[in-house]
């Protein structure tokens, strides 16, 4: 049973894949749906939606158009939840991987250090972050890369404790390879299934990361994010519930389809659960 078939075995990772697929397809056409600035005024202000066709999902407090909003936030929020995990990661692998495969003073010191960082509440950290490198999407990915890197450490020294032994480790050591390319080229491809699980489910933690940072405030004050969307309608709930309550479904579905893509890959990436079902 080979991978794409334990996948689709899966239902759930099937609705997550439809769902994360179109989420990057309004994010890859989002420019030529709605090719003026989500910034703009274009009606007058708490237009409800389904009334007019040209703004479906109505318009928020300055008569900004709620769907364009929605449309150009896909992008931001979709971005920032890659890019801040690949920080996470080239931060978190390679130290979990010298930790894990050295072992003595250098894993306990790359541990202790690991240690500090969860010890400190992850957004109180961003939010610190942030406000001292003045909001912008490049503090933003680089706040939530500092605090998402510790989990990915820890999973890949537990990776490499256990795959330094193996035979064709110890091989590469006889015939005289140097410590880094066993790392890179025997030890490290064999941790990549895990690591790809674990990525999923960080970029549905980043993308919940950044929409909390920009709903206080903290989000780039030059684009528009569904963060933003939901913080600037909390206040009028009651008579215009669409301007926070669309943005909001967009950020639950795209940590759903993510979660649901993250379980599948876990099913599909791990031959014991697949041996399970077989």
């Amino acid at each position: 049973m080979g991978f794409m078939s334990r996948f689709a075995a899966n239902k759930g990772a099937l609705v997550g894949l439809v769902l994360l697929i179109a989420l990057l397809a309004f994010a890859v056409l989002g420019p030529w749906l709605y090719p003026t600035s989500p910034w703009r005024m274009v009606a007058r202000p708490f237009t409800a939606p389904f009334v007019t066709d040209r703004f479906l999902l109505g318009t928020d407090t300055l008569g900004r158009d709620v769907a364009a909003g929605l449309v150009h936030g896909t992008r931001i929020s979709i971005l920032i939840g890659f890019v801040s995990t690949l920080v996470a990661l080239l931060i978190g692998v390679p130290l979990g991987a010298l930790a894990g495969y050295f072992g003595g003073w250098i894993d306990d010191a790359l541990m202790r250090i690991t240690e500090f960082f969860q010890t400190i509440p992850s957004f109180a950290l961003a939010i610190v972050l942030v406000a001292v490198l003045q909001p912008s999407i490049y503090s933003i990915v680089l706040a939530i890369g500092i605090v998402s890197w510790p989990p990915v450490a820890r999973l890949v020294r537990g990776e490499v404790l256990s795959l330094r032994t193996r035979e064709y480790v110890q091989a590469a050591i006889t015939v005289g390879q140097s410590t880094l390319r066993i790392i890179f080229s025997q030890v490290l491809p064999n941790t990549v299934a895990p690591i790809i699980v674990m990525a999923s489910l960080m970029v549905a933690s980043a993308i919940l990361l950044e929409s909390s940072l920009s709903f206080l405030g903290l989000g780039d004050p030059n684009l528009m994010t569904w963060g933003y969307m939901v913080g600037a309608g909390r206040t009028r709930l009651m008579d215009a519930w669409w301007i926070s309550f669309f943005p909001g479904v967009a950020i639950f579905l795209t940590v759903l389809a993510l979660n649901l893509v993250g379980e599948g890959l876990n099913d599909a990436l791990n031959p014991r659960l697949s041996r399970g079902r077989e």
